[in-house]
């Protein structure tokens, strides 16, 4: 649903110089990834734990996504489906453009109004939304409400 539909094109090189995840893509299995998952707010209370471990097939946020939606539900807690659930009424109007950086993901990865996804502390937007790479050990939190104050 959120991953990418296939793998990325691969020039053709010789076994001895393929890396281990080559070698696994190449055979069609999937590597396997795990991550230190952490849950604030009503996904912590949804979950009944607030970090453990998760390992899923694949290595990209949204597979990530995918796995963890599949076994533990709680997608309707941190996923908007339409621009209106995405989105806060009541915003303060700020005088002039706001500093920082200000980035949306794409349709179809956006998450709820007050929710995020963060990788290793950081906004997924702020890296490829859910096409990010993620490595063993690293943390994605699930945040439920989340509030941001300048």
């Amino acid at each position: 649903m959120f991953g990418p539909s296939g793998m990325f094109a691969r020039a053709q090189l010789s076994d001895m110089s393929l890396t281990e995840q080559e070698r696994d893509d190449e055979s069609g299995t999937k590597t396997e990834t795990t991550v230190d998952v952490k849950a604030t707010g009503h996904v912590r209370r949804e979950l009944d734990d607030h970090r453990f471990e998760f390992t899923f097939e694949g290595e990209t946020l949204g597979e990530f996504l995918d796995a963890f939606f599949g076994e533990y539900g709680c997608e309707e807690l941190l996923l908007a489906e339409t621009e209106s659930e995405e989105t806060a009424n009541g915003w303060a109007n700020y005088p002039g453009e706001p500093p920082g950086r200000w980035e949306r993901n794409p349709e179809g990865e956006r998450t709820r109004a007050y929710a995020r996804v963060l990788i290793n502390g950081r906004f997924n937007e702020l890296y490829d939304g859910f096409a990010t790479e993620l490595e063993d050990g690293d943390r994605v939190a699930l945040m439920y409400p989340f509030m941001f104050c300048c």
